[in-house]
């Protein structure tokens, strides 16, 4: 029989997808040009099985086996292929091998073929031993849903699946009642799988989400810029998920989304997720950030990666006055320079000024984000960051290099000498160190101050997060500290657990601390003055708690050569 132009295209594009046959290695032993007419073929001898023999309904049947693609490949390479006999070679083979339907089934409806070994049941083979899944699949396809597509419900929802046809026909008949056809309630459902599960009568959550759904597409008349297909109305709902994923509330946002009903015509739903991803990353509430996209929706429309900022430039267009510039930049210096708008979140984060940057985007000043450029080609530019460039393209490793330079400007480093200071003390691939640098984050420790850790001791971030998080715990849950003790010292993480700082701990234990302090004043006492920032917090200190310092300088270490000092207070 001979292959028709538009079979051949679809199979000639299977073959090109991820889903690939010209890379299936059982395929190998069939002629290229004769892999279509086996598929073809496979395929309807395996419909004709399913429907005369399994006595599944024809149509249903087809489905199965047009949209099974691998698990007929595999069943392909076990036979001999002969391009005059193959078909009924294959018939026989069905007859006297029987496969497992489920295998086929859940491939057809969508769910990649890697994952299909997760969801078949155990040692059942045929429908007629559990005709529960494909009931259920042959009621939501005699809806209208696209039998390939039924994969998206199952994934999300699987106990859709073992709903009666009864129940699932009656609850789409339910949705209809807003308004909606047939397609937009199988758009909808796609989009939102649980509207299929709720129990019993239509209410609640799902209610509240059908009266946004009507309120955007009845009344503020969204239905009519949606072509009239499945496919349509579920990229529609797609983006429109993307801000309850959020955390918008449902049944408080139709009137929003109606009013900035061209966002999900003119968008992508990569673009609403990108720049959701974006707005989030300053640490703000993923509600906020929903509603500032659809409030002002111009910021869609910006490029918020390529674009060059002057940290300095970009604070005072956005109104940070004279006197808290200067207050930020001396606190805050290895931030300043040039960096990337797509690293700004993290640059304000590191100067602690990310929910302020945040207000006023939200309330209005986002056309500030619009405007900003740089006031000249030279503003922000660092000689001594560019030669540490230099230096670092004509190094053993320039990538490795740049990539943990890229690493810094990621968590808000900027384009300045100290900047590549701390990236001379830096060791592991930029990954490495960006794991380690979350895992502190994860234990609790403040982004700014944690950028701060690492400009004063970038050593912090060399070990691996194990080591880190152990030494983090055993600070706060066997010293008795809290983490902002590691703002004072962060080189206590510098320092092995187990043959450092729990050697000198059980001294402690076992000692007197005011008898050591007023025994060894004379020698200590001027130094430990001079460090401000310990003075200040033993001076706020009035609960119990334990201190430990490590005095790096000559004189300590000669007057107290036998071990590092620790500092115990008790209620004293």
């Amino acid at each position: 029989m001979p292959i028709s132009n538009s079979l051949f295209t679809i199979l000639t594009h299977r073959f090109s997808t991820t889903r690939n046959l010209s890379k299936l290695p059982n395929l190998s032993k069939i002629p290229g040009k004769y892999r279509p007419q086996a598929i073809h073929e496979a395929q309807k001898a395996l419909t004709d099985y399913l429907h005369a023999t399994r006595t599944l309904p024809f149509t249903y049947a087809e489905h199965i086996a047009k949209n099974s693609l691998f698990s007929v490949s595999n069943l392909i390479v076990k036979l001999e292929f002969s391009p005059t006999d193959f078909s009924k070679s294959f018939q026989r083979f069905l007859r006297y091998h029987p496969i497992n339907e489920f295998e086929f089934f859940f491939e057809s409806i969508g769910l990649d073929y890697s994952e299909v070994n997760e969801f078949l049941p155990a040692n059942k083979f045929f429908f007629s031993e559990d005709g529960t899944v494909l009931n259920a699949a042959c009621a939501l396809s005699g809806f209208g849903f696209p039998w390939n597509m039924l994969g998206k419900l199952y994934k999300e929802e699987v106990s859709i699946f073992s709903r009666s046809s009864e129940e699932l026909k009656a609850r789409l008949c339910g949705f209809k009642e807003y308004g909606f056809s047939n397609i937009s309630v199988i758009g909808i459902c796609l989009a939102f799988p649980h509207v299929l599960c709720g129990e019993g009568e239509l209410g609640g959550e799902i209610d509240a989400l059908f009266d946004d759904l009507k309120r955007v597409f009845l009344d503020f008349d969204l239905v009519s810029s949606i072509e009239g297909n499945v496919d349509a109305w579920y990229e529609v709902c797609r983006k429109i998920r993307v801000f309850y994923d959020l955390g918008c509330v449902k049944g408080t946002m139709g009137e929003l989304m109606g009013r900035s009903k061209h966002v999900f015509i003119e968008y992508p739903e990569e673009v609403l997720v990108q720049k959701a991803e974006y707005f989030c990353r300053f640490g703000v509430g993923k509600e906020d950030v929903g509603l500032l996209l659809l409030q002002s929706p111009e910021i869609l429309s910006l490029d918020l990666e390529t674009p060059v900022v002057s940290v300095l430039g970009f604070l005072k267009h956005f109104g940070l006055d004279t006197e808290e510039l200067m207050l930020v930049s001396q606190k805050y210096p290895y931030v300043f320079g040039r960096n990337k708008m797509a690293n700004l979140p993290n640059v304000l984060r590191a100067l602690n000024l990310h929910e302020w940057f945040f207000n006023k985007i939200k309330n209005g000043s986002h056309q500030l984000l619009a405007n900003y450029v740089l006031s000249d080609p030279d503003e922000g530019l660092d000689r001594e960051f560019r030669d540490g460039l230099d230096k670092i393209q004509y190094s053993r490793t320039p990538i490795h290099n740049m990539n943990k330079l890229n690493f810094l400007h990621g968590i808000g480093f900027g384009e300045n000498a100290l900047t590549m200071k701390v990236l001379a003390h830096l060791h592991g691939t930029s990954s490495e160190l960006q794991e380690r640098f979350d895992c502190l984050l994860r234990l609790g420790v403040k982004f700014s101050n944690l950028c701060m850790m690492v400009r004063s001791t970038p050593k912090v971030i060399n070990q691996r997060p194990e080591t880190i998080e152990q030494k983090v715990n055993f600070l706060c849950h066997e010293m008795g500290s809290s983490l902002e003790y590691l703002d004072i010292f962060p080189a206590f993480l510098c320092f092995d657990l187990e043959n450092r700082i729990k050697p000198s701990i059980t001294v402690i234990d076992h000692c007197d601390p005011i008898d050591i302090a007023l025994r060894e004043a004379p020698k200590w006492l001027t130094i430990v003055l001079q460090h401000l920032e310990l003075a200040r917090i033993l001076h706020h200190q009035n609960v119990k708690f334990r201190i430990l310092v490590e005095l790096t300088l000559p004189e300590l270490l000669i007057s107290l050569p036998s071990f590092k000092i620790f500092y115990q207070f008790q209620d004293r």
